[in-house]
C-alpha cells in the first residue's frame, strides 16, 4: 500500500521533515513519547551524618581565641554526599534550583574503566590492589550494560538536572576524552541547546608520559565543553597566564576606525614587550605524576587542583556556589574552597567520600594556619530514605517481601510461617532480618538472641541495614551468657540495584574496641580516647589476597586504619562532630593510637558518651560508644 502512496509538496514525505537527532534505546518510550526524568519520585531527603569544623573544635577546647567571623567565610556550610548523583541532585532541587553558577563533572567515559586503585597499608609505604566496591561494579554495569545508549541514558538524566540546578548566570564544564566525546557534545546540544555551546576547551597536559603503541599517535590532550544556561547572561572572567618567553610586539591605534601601526618621532615603529597572554581555548597545564606525594591519591582519573581552579577563577564569583556530582577524590572542592566558594560536592562511592573528607579537613588546617577564611561542611547520605524509595518502587511497600528478597540473597532457607524474630535458616545458624527502615538496638539483639537460644540454636546471624553503636559490645556478654554464636552482618546496599540477580558479599561488621583516657590538670578532668582492638571488615579485598590479608588483620589491625576522629560529646540522633581526627597522609604514614587532645568541655558532672569513627584503608567506616565519666 505504501508503494502507491503519491508523495509531494501537498502530501510530503516524513523523512522530509525530520530533524538532525541523537537517538538511543530509551530516549523514547512505546508511544513514540519523550521519557521524562521523574524528578519529584526521585527527592528525598539528605540526612546529615558529620559536620566538620577541625581548627574551631580545636581552639574551643584548648581555650584558643576563635573568632568564627574572622576564620570563616560566612554561615553557609558546604555539603559533602554520599550516594546516587541523580537522586541527590532531585533531592537538592527543592532549596538549590537555579542557584549554582557553576557545575564541572568528570564524568566515566571509558567503557573498560572501573574504579579501582592502590592503597597503602600501615606506616611503610606498602600497597593494595583494592577492587571496586560491589555498588561500584553494579554501577558500571548500568552505565554500560547496554554499551552508548544505557550511558546516554545515565547521562541525559543528569543533564536535565544540572541543567534546573543552574542559575541563569550559570555554566557548565563536562570533561571528556576520545572515548565518547561526540556523544557528549550532540547530548549537551539535545538538554541544552546548541545557541548555549560557549568553548571546547583543549586541555595538553604536556608532561604526560607517551603511550608505547607505535601505530597511533600519543595521546595528549582532554576535551572540556563549556555550555551556558542562558548565554550573554554567563558569568565569565577573562583570564591572563605569564608566557614562558616575553615577546616583542607592536603598538596600534585607530585612525578614523581603521588599525595602524604607531610611528616614533624618529620615523621607527613603537614596540613593547608582553609578559602575559590572554588564556584562549587551548590551556597547556600539567596532568598528576605518582611522584607528586603532596596532590596524588592513587587514582587514576584525578585531576590537578590548577586544572580546576582555572575554571572556578573563569566562570564563578566570589560568592558563587560550585558543584561536582562526580566528585571523586574532591579535587574540585579543594579548588572551591581554595578560591572562597561555596561548594556542594557528591559521589557514589564511599572511598572518594572518605579521600574527599580528609582532604578537605587538611585543608581547612592549612588556611586556619595561614590565617586565611574558610568554610565548614557537613557530610551527608540519603540514609533509609533511601531504602524506602527502593521498597516502593520494586516491592509495592512489603515489608515481608523485603525479608525474602534479603534472604534470597544471603542464601538462607526460609522458615514458614515466620511471623517472629527468626525468619530464616543458613546451615546450622537462625537468622533474623530487620527491618528495611529500622536501626538494628541491643533491645531487638538481646530478644533475638532469647528467641534463637528458645529454639536450640548454638548461633544467629542478625542482618540489618544499621545497627546501633558499639552493638558489638554487648554481643560478647550475650555470647558469653548464653552460649551462642552472634554474627552481625550489614546488608549489602547493592541489593537495591534493579535487576540485580547474583548475590552481593556478606561480611561481619569491623570489630572496633576503645577505652577512655583521663588525665588531670588545674583541677579539671581531662578526656582522651584509646583505640585497643580493631579487626577490619575486608569485603574490597581481591579474593586472591584474602587469606594472607585476614592473617595480617588479625595480627595488626591498625595497620587498616587510615582515619580515626572523635565526638567526645555525643548524643543520639545528633550527627557525628568532629573534635578531633588523626590520619595518615603519603608523606607521613605514621598514626596516633590515643588522642592528644585532653577534651574537657563537659557541661556537668556524670556519665557522658563519647562517639569513635574509624575508617579503614577502603574507605569502610566503623563507630562504636564508650562511655565518660566526669
Amino acid at each position: 500500500m505504501a508503494d502507491n502512496i503519491r508523495w509531494g509538496l501537498d502530501n510530503p514525505h516524513p523523512f522530509s521533515q525530520m530533524k538532525t537527532e541523537l537517538i538511543w534505546e530509551g530516549k523514547y518510550d512505546e508511544y513514540g513519547k519523550r521519557r521524562a526524568v521523574d524528578i519529584a519520585g526521585c527527592a528525598m531527603p539528605l540526612q546529615k551524618i558529620e559536620t566538620v569544623d577541625e581548627p574551631a573544635s580545636r581552639a574551643y577546647v584548648q581555650d584558643k581565641l576563635f573568632d568564627p567571623v574572622k576564620a570563616h567565610q560566612d554561615d553557609f556550610r558546604n555539603l559533602l554526599i554520599w550516594g546516587d548523583n541523580k537522586l541527590v541532585m532531585a533531592s537538592l532541587l527543592k532549596e538549590f534550583k537555579g542557584k549554582i553558577d557553576l557545575i564541572y563533572i568528570d564524568p566515566p567515559y571509558d567503557v573498560g574503566s572501573d574504579f579501582t586503585c592502590d592503597v597503602i597499608i600501615g606506616d611503610r609505604d606498602e600497597k593494595l590492589h583494592k577492587d571496586q566496591s560491589v555498588l561500584e561494579q553494579v554501577a558500571y554495569q548500568d552505565t554500560w550494560g547496554k554499551g552508548v545508549d544505557s550511558y546516554l541514558q545515565m547521562m541525559y538524566e543528569r543533564f536535565i538536572l544540572i541543567r534546573d540546578l543552574l542559575s541563569e548566570e550559570g555554566s557548565l564544564f563536562v570533561h571528556c576524552d576520545w572515548h565518547v566525546g561526540q556523544y557528549i557534545r550532540a547530548l549537551l546540544d539535545d538538554v541544552f541547546g546548541k545557541k548555549n555551546f560557549l568553548n571546547e576547551i583543549i586541555w595538553y597536559y604536556y608532561n604526560k608520559l607517551h603511550d608505547s603503541r607505535k601505530h597511533i599517535l600519543p595521546r595528549a590532550h582532554d576535551v572540556i565543553f563549556r555550555y551556558a544556561k542562558t548565554q550573554g547572561r554567563q558569568i565569565h572572567h577573562p583570564l591572563k597566564e605569564k608566557r614562558e618567553k616575553p615577546v616583542t610586539k607592536l603598538k596600534y591605534k585607530k585612525v578614523n576606525g581603521q588599525i595602524q601601526n604607531i610611528i616614533g618621532l624618529d620615523g621607527k615603529v613603537v614596540t613593547y614587550t608582553s609578559e602575559h597572554r590572554t588564556i584562549d581555548d587551548i590551556w597547556r597545564l600539567r596532568c598528576l605524576q605518582p611522584a607528586n606525594k603532596s596532590e596524588y591519591t592513587r587514582f587514576r582519573t584525578q585531576k590537578p587542583i590548577d586544572l580546576l581552579q582555572r575554571i572556578i577563577d573563569l566562570a564563578s564569583n566570589e560568592d558563587s556556589i560550585v558543584m561536582d556530582v562526580f566528585c571523586g577524590t574532591g579535587t574540585t572542592l579543594l579548588a572551591a574552597e581554595s578560591r572562597g566558594r561555596k561548594w556542594i560536592g557528591c559521589d557514589l562511592g564511599r572511598f572518594p567520600v572518605h579521600l574527599s573528607r580528609k582532604r578537605l579537613i587538611e585543608l581547612q588546617r592549612t588556611l586556619y594556619k595561614e590565617g586565611k577564611q574558610y568554610r565548614s561542611f557537613d557530610v551527608y547520605n540519603l540514609g533509609r530514605y533511601e531504602r524506602q524509595w527502593w521498597q516502593k518502587e520494586r516491592l509495592e511497600g512489603a515489608d515481608e517481601e523485603h525479608r525474602r528478597v534479603v534472604m534470597d540473597f544471603y542464601r538462607a532457607e526460609h522458615l514458614p510461617n515466620a511471623a517472629g524474630l527468626l525468619h530464616g535458616r543458613k546451615g546450622r545458624a537462625f537468622v533474623h532480618v530487620d527491618g528495611i527502615d529500622s536501626i538494628f538496638t541491643r533491645d531487638e539483639l538481646r530478644s533475638v538472641v532469647k528467641a534463637a537460644k528458645e529454639a536450640g540454636a548454638r548461633e544467629v546471624h542478625c542482618l540489618a541495614w544499621e545497627f546501633e553503636m558499639d552493638l558489638r559490645l554487648i554481643c560478647h556478654e550475650l555470647e558469653a551468657a548464653h552460649s551462642i554464636k552472634i554474627k552481625l552482618i550489614p546488608i549489602p546496599r547493592e541489593i537495591m540495584e534493579k535487576n540485580r540477580t547474583s548475590p552481593p558479599p556478606f561480611l561481619e561488621m569491623a570489630v572496633l574496641e576503645a577505652e577512655p583516657v583521663y588525665r588531670s590538670k588545674g583541677g579539671k578532668r581531662k578526656v582522651d580516647i584509646k583505640l585497643t582492638k580493631f579487626l577490619p571488615s575486608l569485603a574490597e579485598v581481591p579474593s586472591k589476597e584474602l587469606d594472607v590479608l585476614k592473617d595480617r588483620a588479625m595480627k595488626s589491625g591498625f595497620d587498616f586504619i587510615d582515619f580515626w576522629a572523635v565526638d567526645f560529646d555525643w548524643h543520639k540522633g545528633k550527627p557525628f562532630e568532629h573534635n578531633w581526627q588523626d590520619f595518615r597522609t603519603r608523606k607521613n604514614r605514621s598514626l596516633k593510637t590515643v588522642s592528644d587532645f585532653g577534651y574537657d568541655k563537659y557541661s556537668k558532672k556524670g556519665k557522658h558518651t563519647a562517639c569513635i569513627k574509624v575508617i579503614d584503608v577502603f574507605g569502610c567506616d566503623t563507630s562504636i560508644t564508650v562511655e565518660v565519666k566526669i
